[in-house]
């Protein structure tokens, strides 16, 4: 029988996933390779012509040649901080942060009006989950700790009363350090 003096010492280790909370909503990091949870909507980084998004397949046009090329002449590209709002399961949240046409092509003022759009696109459809990245931090100016900043201020001014789970999507390698920032801000 062992004695208290002999039995290994114990200890707690962190592990797993971890959730945080600003608010009432739940905050989960996790990469893409391995969602948390179902989601409703998944939120994607675009520019202003949506060209960050489309596939790389030609299909046959289902128009005439003429009509196609009128209509990318008449196109219009759409504004930094838009949202488009693309049907599908999951839906997808279609963030333009990012204007190719001018330098630097992403601004933090451009992220910070896209997560407010997002918010009210969550709150418009009724949607209870988001996957969101860090919008802005791989091609664009902000930090990852600028960015969580960002997200702190849009969602205590504004959260969805529908939103209750958020998944943030990052890199594997950065999934410590997103939940070290996220434990020091006191989430």
């Amino acid at each position: 029988m062992a004695t208290k003096k002999n039995r290994p010492q114990l200890r707690l280790l962190q592990g797993g996933r971890t959730d945080h909370s600003i608010g009432s909503l739940k905050v989960i990091v996790a990469p893409p390779t391995a969602p948390p949870f179902p989601v409703a909507a998944e939120v994607k980084e675009e520019d202003t012509w949506l060209v960050m998004s489309a596939t790389q397949e030609l299909s046959s046009a289902r128009e005439h040649v003429i009509r196609v090329m009128t209509g990318a002449l008449d196109a219009d590209p759409l504004a930094p901080g838009q949202v488009v709002v693309k049907e599908g399961q999951p839906l997808r949240l279609m963030v333009v942060v990012h204007d190719f046409d001018r330098e630097p092509t992403c601004r933090k003022e451009w992220v910070i009006s896209g997560l407010k759009a997002v918010l009210r696109a969550a709150e418009a459809r009724h949607l209870d989950s988001l996957a969101l990245p860090l919008l802005g931090t791989r091609h664009g100016p902000l930090t990852p700790d600028d960015f969580l900043d960002q997200l702190e201020r849009a969602l205590t001014t504004h959260t969805p009363a529908c939103l209750q789970r958020l998944w943030l999507i990052v890199p594997e390698e950065d999934e410590s350090e997103i939940r070290r920032l996220l434990l020091r801000s006191g989430y």
